[in-house]
């Protein structure tokens, strides 16, 4: 049965709204698409999931056997930092928390490099990504998760802005130090959390 973890409802701030971070408007039933780069064709076939560097053992895993570890299933609202947010979200995966378990983080590593099929890069600490705060996910609202967001499987950190929850999500590499990503090369915060609006470096 998987294990369904309800949406962090943050922190109230005046003028917000509840639950809505600040400066951010609730954009109902749209969900838009916003990409970095070209929307790739990736089959399952080919798919493939990989937590490397600093852990114990690097284990790589196919579409087959990364479906058949223990499902998880979050519910709740989504942030991006163009000011959008989207309620009521139901994503089924996996929890990342599954996957470093079996690859056996080493105790220096401090942060991770997620990376996609597509060269995409984001980073975050690793902490952003332990004790069921994110995961690797396929499915929403009971549906196959749709290729303009990030299917066949994309990363998903909920309580970040959504540029950290990389689409098609090939893998995790751990680090002990920070290493900027795409968005982080070009000015977005390293961080990301919606309720300091952490957008851009220096906020």
């Amino acid at each position: 049965m998987a294990r369904i973890t309800r949406g962090f409802t943050g922190h109230s701030r005046s003028g917000a709204g509840v639950g809505l971070p600040p400066g951010q408007y609730d954009t109902g039933t749209d969900w838009p698409v916003l990409t970095a780069e070209a929307t790739p064709k990736l089959g399952t076939d080919a798919w493939t999931f990989t937590v490397e560097g600093m852990v114990d053992r690097p284990t790589t895993w196919t579409w087959t056997e990364i479906r058949a570890l223990p499902g998880s299933t979050y519910e709740g609202p989504i942030h991006c930092v163009t000011t959008w947010s989207k309620f009521g979200m139901r994503f089924a995966g996996v929890s990342v928390d599954t996957l470093l378990d079996a690859a056996g983080p080493q105790g220096g590593a401090t942060h991770v490099v997620a990376f996609a099929h597509t060269g995409y890069t984001t980073n975050l600490p690793l902490a952003d990504l332990r004790d069921g705060k994110a995961w690797v996910t396929w499915e929403v609202d009971g549906q196959p998760l749709p290729t303009e967001h990030g299917g066949p499987a994309r990363l998903l950190v909920p309580h970040l802005y959504f540029w950290k929850s990389a689409k098609w999500v090939a893998g995790l590499t751990l680090l002990d130090h920070d290493e900027p990503g795409f968005w982080e090369r070009n000015g977005y915060h390293d961080r990301g959390d919606p309720w300091l609006e952490q957008r851009y470096q220096g906020d």
